[in-house]
């Protein structure tokens, strides 16, 4: 699946991963390949991400919006 991480100035992330995991305002969710669409808030936290078996990475996060759809997870943050 396709994750994308970007604010008001930059491109942070751009790429394929196999799950992400992201600080909603209801409490962190992970995202999978297949995952039903939504929209979702974001509260101040870490979006983590990886594929299976590499490292995982972590870019921290003052709030921004989530949207996933057809296996792309589309950040917003600010």
């Amino acid at each position: 699946m396709t994750l994308k991480v970007i604010s008001a100035e930059a491109i942070l992330f751009e790429g394929e991963v196999d799950w992400v995991t992201l600080p909603g305002q209801m409490g962190s969710f992970t995202v999978l390949h297949n995952h039903a669409s939504l929209i979702s808030t974001l509260d101040a936290g870490n979006i983590a991400y990886g594929n299976h078996g590499e490292e995982r990475h972590e870019t921290p996060i003052k709030g921004g919006v989530a949207d996933v759809d057809r296996n792309v997870v589309s950040v917003c943050i600010y």
